[in-house]
């Protein structure tokens, strides 16, 4: 499996349209096979889309992301964790070992009533608890 988190700083870049470079991690049964880092390319949404899709990318973890990037990105068959924050290695381990999704941690500031967003073939979404709007 290959994942892929856009890098600021050591930190996952704060807002994925503008972000530069990614970190790739090739994992296999849990266990980190490979690392490298990769420039991005291109600016235009429908391009870095087809871009990530074409890096063979099943995951993709970032922060902040348009709508339109979003669709795109999945549509073309890559899994996306979006408004996550926090070192890069720290949310790279945290997703391999299972924790990412059930901490809040590595939620971005004020996204605490959209929670965490999964979109893939799975379709999964992390809501608030009840009793939040």
């Amino acid at each position: 499996m290959k994942i892929a988190i856009p890098v600021w700083n050591e930190r996952v870049s704060p807002v994925f349209d503008v972000a530069e470079k990614i970190l790739i991690a090739d994992v296999e049964s849990g266990i980190e096979k490979a690392r490298s880092e990769y420039q991005l390319k291109s600016t235009n949404p429908a391009a870095r889309a087809t871009e990530i899709a074409n890096l063979g990318i099943d995951v993709l973890i970032c922060g902040a992301i348009s709508r339109p990037l979003e669709v795109m990105i999945t549509a073309n068959g890559v899994g996306l964790i979006a408004q996550v924050c926090g070192n890069v290695n720290e949310v790279l381990s945290a997703y391999i070992a299972g924790r990412l999704l059930t901490s809040r941690r590595y939620l971005m500031p004020g996204c605490w009533r959209r929670r965490y967003r999964w979109r893939g073939n799975r379709q999964f979404r992390m809501l608030p608890k009840q009793g939040h709007p």
